[in-house]
C-alpha cells in the first residue's frame, strides 16, 4: 500500500478524518465514550497481532448496550499459550475478518469519540501497529486510561497500577466474559462510570479534566 508515500489516504481513513474538523466537546453528558478492549496473541506490540476488538458506547454517562461492536481478526501467526487466556482458536466457528477490513470497521464505528480502555496504551499501540502496516497515521482520538482514573479519586495510593480484576473486586463489578474483547469492553465501561461518579461527587469537571495527566492533578 503507497497512501502513506504519496500521501493520498483511501476514503474510510478521510472519513474518519472529517470527525475531528470540530473542536471536542467539554461536557461529558454531551461526550460520546466508545471503550473498548483488544485480545491479542501476545504483548509484543511489534509481533503479536490483534485477535478480537471489542467496543461498547457511553452518551450521556450511561452505557448503551445496543451501541456496541465486536470483530474477530483471522490469524496467521498464532500464539497457543494465550488460547487459555482468551479462548479463541485460530480456526473455528466464529466469523472472521482480515486485520486491515477489522481496522476499517473499528474506525467507523469509533469515529471521534473518546476512547477508554484499562491500561490504553497497549490497545491504542496494537491498533496503531496494525494502521501502521497498513500505511496509515496513528488514530486521532483523544484516549482516557481508567487505571489513571483510578489514582485521580486517590481511594488506594498504595501502589501505582491496578489491575482490571482489582479494581473491579474492589468496586463490586461482576466478572461476566473476562478475558474476551467485548467482556472486558463491558466490565472496563461499568468501572469508568463508577470511577466518573467518584471523580464528580463535589465537582463539575470537563473533558480536559479527565484527560489531564495525573501528576499535574490539582484538585483531583
Amino acid at each position: 500500500m503507497n497512501w502513506f508515500k504519496s500521501k493520498s489516504y483511501p476514503e474510510f481513513w478521510e472519513a474518519y478524518l472529517s470527525f475531528f474538523k470540530s473542536p471536542q466537546n467539554q461536557d461529558l453528558n454531551a461526550t460520546r465514550f466508545v471503550v473498548f478492549d483488544t485480545e491479542t496473541t501476545g504483548l509484543d506490540i511489534n509481533k503479536d497481532k490483534i485477535l478480537s476488538i471489542g467496543c461498547i458506547a457511553v452518551e450521556n454517562l450511561k452505557i448503551r448496550v445496543a451501541d456496541q461492536l465486536e470483530i474477530y481478526v483471522k490469524q496467521k501467526h498464532f500464539n497457543t499459550e494465550t488460547v487459555k487466556i482468551h479462548g479463541l482458536l485460530k480456526d473455528g466457528k466464529i466469523s472472521k475478518v482480515q486485520e486491515s477490513e477489522a481496522i476499517i470497521h473499528f474506525l467507523d464505528y469509533v469515529k471521534d469519540a473518546v476512547l477508554v480502555a484499562h491500561h490504553a496504551a497497549f490497545d491504542v499501540a496494537m491498533i496503531n501497529t496494525a494502521l501502521k502496516q497498513m500505511g496509515l497515521p496513528k488514530l486521532k482520538n483523544k484516549v482516557i486510561d481508567t487505571g489513571h482514573l483510578f489514582q485521580k479519586t486517590k481511594l488506594d495510593t498504595s501502589k501505582a497500577h491496578f489491575s482490571l480484576d482489582e479494581l473491579s473486586e474492589r468496586f463490586h463489578i461482576p466478572l461476566h466474559d473476562r478475558h474476551t474483547a467485548s467482556g472486558d469492553a463491558y466490565i472496563t465501561a461499568l468501572l469508568f462510570l463508577k470511577l466518573i461518579t467518584k471523580l464528580t461527587v463535589n465537582q463539575d469537571l470537563k473533558l480536559k479534566d479527565l484527560l489531564r495527566p495525573v501528576n499535574r492533578v490539582g484538585l483531583l
